[in-house]
């Protein structure tokens, strides 16, 4: 493997790491900049910063200003705008009378995201974060799906948490990230793969290595 990408870590001191981002939700932000159990960080932000490379703020351009103008004050790192956008499935979603749910950490994203292409979402179901999706659980969203003449639909990651027999049942709409400028990230893995390279050359045996 030429790069390893981990999800998380890092606030771990264990995990030696080349390159360290930052993904903030641009609408929510540091929330209210205190820690736990005061707020939601695990760490200053100041603090933090001093560790990452890159932030990369993730929403709206309404939500990128509101970001900018409370915390661009606390970043002494480039940023990067980013924004999740539905794949294009060829499915038209315009009237479509779903019954969406979602075990991701804000659902109402999701939600907000089937009414943008135009579906009909006549009810919500926000489960927990990670919850499992049970025989159970999938049974009574189909009912209320039927007893409202509605289609289930979640997302890429409660859909893998189905039973393969049960995937059918459910439409899933992918979103993926399209970030505004990729220049910052090539930069930094370019450099990075750059000085990889290097020592690899130094540690050859016909360099004495």
């Amino acid at each position: 493997a030429d790069l390893v990408i981990l999800d998380d870590g890092f606030q771990n001191p264990l995990i030696r790491k080349d390159i360290s981002l930052i993904v903030v939700d641009a609408a929510k932000g540091f929330g209210n900049g205190r820690c736990l159990p005061a707020g939601p960080l695990r760490e200053p932000v100041a603090q933090g910063m001093k560790r990452a490379d890159v932030v990369i703020s993730i929403g709206s351009e309404e939500s990128q200003k509101s970001f900018e103008k409370q915390w661009v004050k606390s970043m002494f790192r480039p940023r990067i705008k980013g924004h999740l956008a539905p794949l294009e499935m060829g499915m038209d979603w315009a009237g479509q009378r779903c019954l969406a749910f979602a075990g991701i950490g804000h659902p109402e994203k999701f939600f907000a995201t089937l009414r943008g292409l135009g579906a009909d979402v006549v009810d919500e179901v926000a489960l927990s974060d990670h919850q499992p999706l049970t025989k159970a659980i999938l049974n009574r969203l189909e009912s209320q799906a039927k007893s409202l003449n509605a289609q289930l639909v979640t997302t890429e990651k409660d859909a893998v948490r189905l039973a393969p027999e049960d995937r059918f049942r459910v439409l899933t709409l992918p979103v993926r990230l399209q970030i505004e400028d990729w220049q910052v990230l090539d930069d930094l893995v370019d450099r990075l793969t750059r000085r990889s390279d290097r020592l690899t050359q130094v540690a050859t045996p016909e360099n004495g290595g």
